[in-house]
């Protein structure tokens, strides 16, 4: 017998301490078996939190970027193993920075090239600098436009931080990877979103650029303030740098509701309940496989994912001694820079989305805590 007491208790407990609201959705074997939320969405004006709330995925988006990605190496449009520059040309000549023995830096010629794995695996030697000056350059000559696809071509003028493959570094690969899906779909990079992945799930509410419908029910967004101690507002996305950009990193918005059907149909190896294939069975294996090194390994080394590899654009549950957590191996997924967190997990055919709208998002207090109360529930 299920009993989700202690999970709701656990989000009374957060939503009484800093975050101003939060929500669980969990589905078990296509089922909603547990939903609750708790806080409120407005918290000047005390607005409850209610059915339909939007809300910044940010970097929950990466897991979306990714599996458009395999889509394409399912229809062998691109390989993983392919140069990056056989699609986007301005890859073909990096510089590497290196620091020499007395402290100074030189920029030297990449000697190997990136790769398409190196976008899924954060391997490319990209940073998530958006105020770099080839950036914040191309901003100003398209008068703040800015589309995916320009702003992969700035990023190509930045030197990298390492020879690709070489280490691990979160950065704007899923970004870059966006772009990459443009010039091989031809489609502008929502478009393809709606085309092959949101519009066949039936998810309405995912989205770059809100309608007017949308735009009402997009809530306030905080980040917390120890000065002050309480949660003050701050809305807007900062990763936004043009109007026209469609951030693979972490542009979408969306609803417990919407992205639940999506991160379900990873849960069953990518396939919805309905039927609508958005993955083969070997992609979803292959994004929740551990792609980490002995070497890259070494710089995956955040607290809260202690435990876990990195897949293709994903956490990957690799060590129940290391990580602590009651969820089996191969449990995956990714979270966002306000607080949301996806539980995927093929095997127990679980799925839990967890959102909240926090920009310093408390993760390492509440998400390992969350996916253990979880998997004791059930």
């Amino acid at each position: 017998m299920m009993d989700f007491k202690p999970l709701a208790s656990f989000i009374d407990r957060i939503t009484s301490w800093r975050i101003p609201w939060a929500e669980v959705l969990v589905m078990h074997k296509n089922n909603t078996v547990f939903r609750y939320r708790n806080g409120f969405a407005n918290l000047e004006e005390k607005t409850p939190i209610s059915e339909g709330a939007i809300f910044n995925l940010y970097s929950m988006t990466k897991i979306m970027t990714c599996t458009a990605g395999l889509q394409l190496v399912e229809k062998g449009d691109i390989l993983l193993r392919d140069p990056l520059s056989n699609y986007l040309p301005e890859y073909k000549e990096m510089t590497v920075k290196k620091t020499l023995i007395n402290g100074d830096i030189s920029l030297e010629k990449a000697a190997r090239p990136i790769t398409v794995r190196d976008l899924f695996t954060m391997t490319a030697g990209f940073t998530y600098d958006i105020s770099s000056p080839s950036i914040q350059e191309a901003v100003k000559s398209t008068n703040g436009t800015l589309s995916t696809r320009e702003l992969a071509k700035a990023i190509a003028k930045e030197p990298l931080l390492f020879e690709p493959g070489t280490h691990w570094n979160y950065s704007m690969c899923h970004d870059v990877l966006g772009a990459l899906v443009e010039v091989v779909s031809g489609r502008r990079f929502g478009d393809y979103l709606r085309d092959e992945i949101t519009g066949p799930l039936g998810m309405k509410d995912t989205t770059f650029d809100l309608n007017e419908e949308q735009q009402a029910r997009l809530i306030p967004q905080y980040i917390f303030n120890d000065d002050l101690d309480k949660a003050v507002r701050m809305d807007g996305n900062g990763f936004r740098v043009g109007t026209e950009l469609e951030s693979g990193g972490a542009g979408l918005l969306s609803t417990v509701n919407d992205y639940a059907l999506f991160l379900n149909a990873l849960t069953g190896h990518g396939t919805s309940p309905d039927g609508v294939k958005i993955l083969s069975r070997a992609s979803v294996e292959l994004m929740r496989t551990n792609h980490l090194n002995e070497q890259t390994s070494k710089d995956y080394s955040w607290d809260h994912m202690e435990g876990y590899g990195y897949g293709l654009g994903v956490r990957t549950h690799i060590s129940k001694s290391l990580s602590g957590s009651l969820s089996p191996l191969g449990e995956f997924g990714w979270n966002g820079a306000a607080g949301c967190m996806a539980i995927i997990d093929p095997d127990s055919e679980l799925t839990v989305m967890y959102a909240q709208h926090l920009l310093n998002s408390q993760e390492n207090y509440v998400q390992r805590r969350l996916r253990n109360i979880v998997y004791s529930c059930i």
